[in-house]
């Protein structure tokens, strides 16, 4: 029996317990745990802090809940991206929409398709089958793991969780249909500490690396942005190729967590991208105001996360029109008619 008709078959309470104590194949359970999650010391800066997580690489946050969002204009869709848990006959289903704090918490899901089953079959988006991004409404935790796929459309990984109100987003193409980011939130029991609203911040330090970030946010605009890293104030120019780029880039606008997958300019080995120190990426940003921007990068072997907290501008007004020409001043004749 698959891991989700043996979760069917418990009591609710039965359930919940299940799901903290890893029954089943919860996220980064039954199948290759440490494999799907990524390298396993990856470290993470938000915002010129540097903190480390066992479970794939992101903030851990230290307990609380509010919110924030991006856009990523998948299935040709006008919403933003990850706002939706539903979409084009498309759902993401928790096993459990409750967990226990903790470190490597098991967790699973499926998405299912418009028939209702589980769907099994993904196409390939940048290396890997499906990202799952995990973020804490207050922007102070953030995770991007790869689950483990099982024959019955089970994903499974392991996350680290803090009290609060945790969003998880499926970004996935399954075969035959479009890119998709689908959301769904997670409750965490646990002393919940509300955490203050990060500064504007435009560098990250982790480890020795320090990442700045130039470029501004302009709302309907296309955007470059360049990530620039240093260790040890050195210029870093062998960053190792991660996903099929040098740099990943997450963007999660405030207020609503509406989710922006930004696409890197140009992959190693096409004879004109260099293996850093910038890293280039475009993207337009739906609306203006606040956005969390996270950036996974590699070096010998270790990824890492660097965090910004910028902010979108409106467009600029169209330019005003001309000023019309004076009239010419009307000499001679009375009728009116100038000469």
């Amino acid at each position: 029996m698959s891991a989700a008709g043996r979760f069917a078959r418990l009591g609710t309470p039965s359930r919940v317990a299940g799901f903290v104590l890893g029954l089943g194949a919860l996220f980064g359970g039954a199948l290759a745990i440490g494999a799907a999650v990524g390298p396993s010391a990856a470290k993470v800066a938000d915002a010129g802090s540097s903190t480390g997580h066992g479970t794939g690489h992101g903030t851990g946050g230290s307990g609380s809940a509010t919110s924030s969002p991006s856009a990523s204009m998948s299935g040709g869709a006008s919403m933003p991206g990850g706002l939706r848990v539903a979409q084009d006959g498309y759902a993401l289903r928790l096993g459990a929409t409750r967990a226990t704090a903790g470190t490597a918490v098991p967790m699973w899901f499926t998405v299912t398709g418009p028939g209702g089953a589980p769907v099994t079959a993904f196409d390939m988006q940048h290396e890997k089958r499906l990202h799952l991004i995990a973020v804490r409404r207050d922007q102070s935790g953030f995770q991007h793991v790869h689950p483990t796929l099982a024959a019955d459309g089970t994903w499974s990984t392991t996350l680290d969780l803090t009290p609060g109100t945790w969003r998880l987003f499926a970004d996935f193409k399954a075969s035959g249909g479009t890119p998709l980011t689908l959301g769904s939130d997670l409750s965490v029991a646990g002393a919940f500490e509300p955490v203050p609203a990060a500064a504007p911040s435009r560098t990250a330090v982790v480890d020795g690396y320090t990442v700045t970030l130039t470029g501004d946010l302009v709302a309907g605009r296309d955007a470059r942005l360049g990530l620039t890293v240093t260790k040890d104030g050195r210029p870093v120019t062998d960053l190792d190729p991660y996903l099929g780029a040098y740099g990943h880039l997450v963007a999660l606008r405030d207020g609503d967590l509406a989710y922006l997958h930004v696409h890197p300019d140009g992959e190693p080995g096409d004879g004109r991208t260099t293996a850093g120190p910038e890293v280039v990426f475009h993207t337009p940003v739906p609306t203006a105001g606040g956005y969390r921007l996270h950036l996974d990068f590699q070096h010998q072997g270790v990824v890492r996360t660097a965090s910004f907290v910028v902010a979108a501008s409106e467009a600029p007004d169209a330019a005003p029109a001309s000023t019309p020409a004076p009239e010419p001043t009307q000499t001679g004749d009375s009728d009116g008619h100038g000469h």
